[in-house]
């Protein structure tokens, strides 16, 4: 039921309306979240109601502003009739990211607007010079005595600064997603002039894009015919040099660039190579011949013995004899007389072919001879015109160095005559790569303000501002509202809530004078519970017994002593009531007024009271002669007459004298409660502590904070431990309901209120 010591309640606690360890805590507490919005919406109602007041207002004064729109291509095509080599050099690549990017900052760039502003005289244009909104400037301008000794050009010179300043403040130019489309708006209060001015925007740009292509062109034109006329010049020069320089070293030129000497060595070098092989295939022939002739092979021929008719017979004869002669020797044998015969035919045969091989190698070795000296004569004119050509070398590299010299003014020289007549084609042809696409007209209604989605922000930040206000109003309330912030705080038990007593009236014999003896209420708010035995203040104090009752564990009355933490919470109310409900129960009870600083209770019931506590303290006064009784529950009083300051009284409270009170008093009652002074202004009852068996702690709703009670109660050990529980006071039930989460006592109250009657 309770945390029975320090430790135990610092692990148990947790943030305000949170248990420490909770399995169950979100991060976000939606209940926690709707219950505070139903606690706020007045806030949030009423600063939505302002903020759309005052968007309201705004909207219902501000001029309307119309905007018109002109959009322009970046287009390529629109250079079709240049030719290729034009494009490449001057045309805008509008693929490139940047070239569209720059493009913007030309549209908004000072010069283009100054080009506006002129062709549509704006300087002049009242309404457009009043666009600029009301400044400390305008209202003091007559009153500007500097401005009279001002020149009509510097004054002409402020008024075209202003003039921009407004045209490129109302101009938004923006770039129409990844497309090459730039769109260009003109915000102002006059439909027509924002048409008028965006189309003059677009128009002026094109103008200025192609007078600045125009006059690029016409600087490159100049340049480019100037520096043709030196590259000229240049080449002219180095070809003079190179034709001096060949007619002063005899480098004469033939064909294809070469010298003579080098196209006669070339040639003569071509004709040695034909010769060489020429005497090599004759050597060969020749050689070729002399082998068979020497090893007199008859069987071996050459090319010209098949085409000799005499070298042809020769052998066929020969072969003819050859097949004879084999033919007999087989089969008459060797030596008979017809192959004797023909052997001695083949042999002359055979004399006869060497000798005709013979002649044909003396033909061969005259090719032979006439090759080598062929050759001979070819390689002394080589020597020749290679000395000639090595004596030449070093000259030649010069000539070379100034050829090419000379080509290259050449190359440079065609190259700019290029691109001079590009330059001299783009005059022709004056076209831009930009072209709009869309002309502005006048606008048929303001694009701003945009009253619905203003009211709406407007209301919007109304609520943002409400639950702002909302949210520190909750972030302040720092106090216990319903039953889980008491066990999650504190970690006691929550014996139910008292409502607050609105209905608080005179008895009905408070005219009647009073009577020695006996209990006179202030108002009926101290017998309520006797008054209302069913309401659910009673069924709060039923909780508050049970509880003490459970927690006594020994023999005789049940001492319940009743605090709070600050004064006016309610605990004199409660006391008062809750020993009338068990009085009226039949138990037999006291209520003993233990604040001898502030007496609330005998305030409360004993306003005539002659003798109290104090007297029986100090004087031993019997208690039969300073009690009090009610005559309708038999309720005991015991009350503590303050006629002067007691500034022992934690002394007083703490003596033997009021521990023999509080025996003789145990043995007369069942029940005695005993109304404490509040435990953070005093330490009474802390003195009184022990003779106490249980206590009830009484927390005003709404108003006490978790921290106070938590540093006066769990300062003492002791009274925390006999801390039965602790009981809401003064609770406002209308508000109570807003602070209800789901599956809470408070979120079922209206369920539970058909079991109290209150009347």
């Amino acid at each position: 039921m309770r945390v029975p010591d320090q430790l135990s309640f610092q692990q148990a606690q947790g943030p305000f309306g949170q248990g420490g360890d909770d399995p169950e805590i979100t991060l976000i507490d939606f209940d926690a979240i709707i219950a505070m919005i139903r606690r706020q919406w007045l806030i949030m109602a009423a600063m939505v109601v302002v903020f759309a007041g005052l968007g309201f207002a705004y909207v219902s004064t501000t001029v309307p502003q119309f905007t018109a729109y002109t959009s322009l291509i970046m287009d390529r095509g629109n250079s079709g009739v240049m030719s290729d080599m034009s494009e490449n050099q001057s045309r805008v690549t509008v693929d490139d990211e940047a070239t569209i990017l720059s493009q913007l900052e030309i549209i908004k760039s000072d010069s283009v607007a100054d080009l506006v502003i002129d062709k549509l005289n704006l300087t002049q244009n009242e309404a457009f010079m009043g666009a600029s909104g009301f400044s400390i400037g305008k209202l003091l301008g007559p009153l500007n005595v500097a401005r009279w000794f001002r020149s009509e050009e510097e004054v002409a010179e402020d008024n075209r600064t202003i003039a921009r300043t407004i045209l490129q403040g109302n101009m938004a130019v923006a770039r129409s997603g990844q497309s090459y489309v730039i769109n260009l708006g003109y915000t102002s209060a006059s439909a027509q002039l924002s048409s008028q001015i965006a189309n003059t925007y677009a128009s002026t740009y094109l103008l200025d894009k192609f007078n600045a292509r125009f006059e690029s062109t016409r600087r490159a034109s100049e340049w480019l015919e100037l520096r043709l006329t030196e590259l000229k010049q240049q080449v002219m020069d180095s070809d003079l040099a190179v034709q001096k320089f060949r007619r002063d070293n005899g480098l004469i030129s033939a064909k294809d660039g070469l010298l003579v000497n080098e196209q006669q060595l070339s040639e003569i070098n071509s004709s040695l190579i034909v010769a060489q092989a020429d005497t090599a295939r004759a050597q060969a022939k020749y050689n070729r011949i002399q082998t068979i002739v020497n090893e007199r092979r008859s069987d071996a021929l050459v090319t010209d013995a098949l085409v000799n008719s005499i070298s042809a017979n020769l052998r066929d004869k020969y072969l003819t004899a050859s097949r004879k002669e084999a033919e007999i020797s087989q089969k008459f044998g060797e030596n008979h007389v017809q192959a004797i015969r023909l052997r001695g035919e083949m042999e002359q045969y055979e004399q006869q072919m060497f000798g005709e091989l013979g002649r044909i190698a003396e033909s061969y070795q005259s090719e032979l001879d006439v090759a080598r000296a062929k050759q001979k004569s070819l390689e002394e004119n080589v020597a020749s015109l290679t000395s000639v050509s090595a004596m030449a070398g070093e000259t030649q590299v010069q000539l070379r160095e100034l050829e090419r010299s000379a080509d290259s003014y050449k190359n440079l020289y065609q190259t700019f005559l290029a691109r001079y007549q590009e330059a001299m084609q783009q005059q022709s042809f004056p076209v831009t790569e930009a072209r709009v696409i869309t002309e502005a007209t006048p606008p048929l209604k303001p694009s701003k303000p945009n009253k619905p989605m203003l009211m709406v922000l407007f209301a919007f930040f109304g609520l943002m501002v409400g639950a702002s206000i909302g949210g520190f109003r909750e972030f302040r309330d720092r106090f216990f509202r319903t039953g889980d912030q008491v066990r999650d705080q504190l970690g006691l038990e929550y014996l139910g809530l008292a409502p607050l007593i609105t209905d608080v009236r005179a008895p009905a014999n408070s005219s009647e004078p009073a009577r020695p003896g006996v209990i006179r209420p202030l108002n009926n708010a101290y017998r309520y519970c006797v008054d209302h035995p069913l309401s659910q203040f009673a069924e709060t104090l039923r909780s508050a017994k049970i509880a003490a009752d459970l927690s006594f564990s020994g023999q005789g009355a049940k001492v319940i002593g009743v605090v709070s933490a600050l004064p006016g919470e309610g605990k004199t109310t409660v006391s008062a009531n809750l020993a009338g409900l068990l009085a009226m129960q039949g138990a037999r009870t006291l209520l003993l007024d233990a604040d001898l600083r502030n007496p609330g209770a005998t305030r409360a019931l004993g306003q005539h009271a002659e003798r109290g506590i104090l007297e029986t303290l100090t004087n031993n006064e019997p208690l039969d002669q300073t009690l009090m009784f009610d005559p309708q529950t038999r309720l005991a009083f015991l009350p503590a007459v303050v006629r002067r300051r007691v500034p022992h009284s934690s002394d007083l409270l703490a003596s033997p004298v009021m521990g023999r009170i509080m025996e003789t008093l145990r043995r007369n009652f069942d029940y005695i409660i005993v109304d404490l002074p509040p435990l953070g202004a005093v330490v009474d009852a802390r003195a009184i502590g022990p003779m106490l068996d249980s206590i009830v702690m009484v927390v005003k709703w709404g108003e006490t904070s978790p921290a106070v009670v938590r540093n006066t109660l769990f300062s003492d050990a002791e009274l925390h431990a006999k801390c039965v529980g602790v009981i809401l006071n003064k609770v406002d039930m209308e508000k109570m309901k807003l602070y209800g989460q789901h599956g809470s006592n408070e979120y079922y109250h209206s369920q539970f209120s058909s079991y109290y009657h209150e009347k």
